[in-house]
């Protein structure tokens, strides 16, 4: 069941899920940042995705929009973000996955710009440190990058792991909040 909130999709298998998911309206957009070219993904309803252009999609039964309302927040939102201007999103995002990576993708939104925890710490956070694999592979699957932030997610020994983007782009990200923080 489809969950709508205010507030790294990897493997194969899920990306057909969520395009599977996607309604017939669902429209898309690129927009070009300092981490490579993004696909947004929106319905009327918010925003279902932020693709990596290294990120398998099929968009090509869905409608292109360069106006359609929450694509241009999103890439005014995510345009802010790269100048290091804003440092929470307010958009309306639908997101759909089962309840367990849906409490994961909120924990995500309650990490604090420029700040990181391990997935142990997130597990914890979220009631159960043990699950900090589960936890991985829930952020793994989190369709919004950016927006939802699991770049701000680091491996227990401090060290950048695990990222549908690439390392690089998470590098990246870290870097740009802490210069702006």
């Amino acid at each position: 069941m489809a969950r709508e909130f205010p507030v790294e999709y990897n493997n194969e298998n899920g990306w057909k899920k969520i395009m599977k998911s996607l309604p017939e309206n669902a429209t898309y957009d690129e927009v070009n940042s300092p981490v490579g070219t993004l696909t947004i993904i929106t319905s009327p309803k918010g925003l279902h995705a932020v693709l990596w252009d290294n990120e398998p999609n099929n968009l090509k039964k869905y409608a292109r929009s360069k106006n359609e309302k929450t694509i241009l927040q999103t890439k005014k939102q995510l345009k802010e973000y790269f100048e290091g201007k804003r440092k929470v999103f307010d958009l309306p995002l639908v997101l759909d996955g089962t309840d367990f990576q849906i409490q994961a993708w909120k924990q995500l939104s309650k990490i604090p710009y420029a700040k990181t925890l391990s997935y142990g710490e997130q597990a914890a956070k979220i009631g159960d440190k043990n699950k900090a694999r589960a936890v991985g592979m829930a952020n793994g699957k989190n369709p919004i990058s950016i927006i939802i932030p699991c770049h701000r997610v680091i491996g227990a020994n401090g060290k950048l792991v695990g990222f549908g983007g690439g390392l690089d782009k998470k590098e990246y990200l870290l870097k740009l909040e802490q210069r702006h923080r």
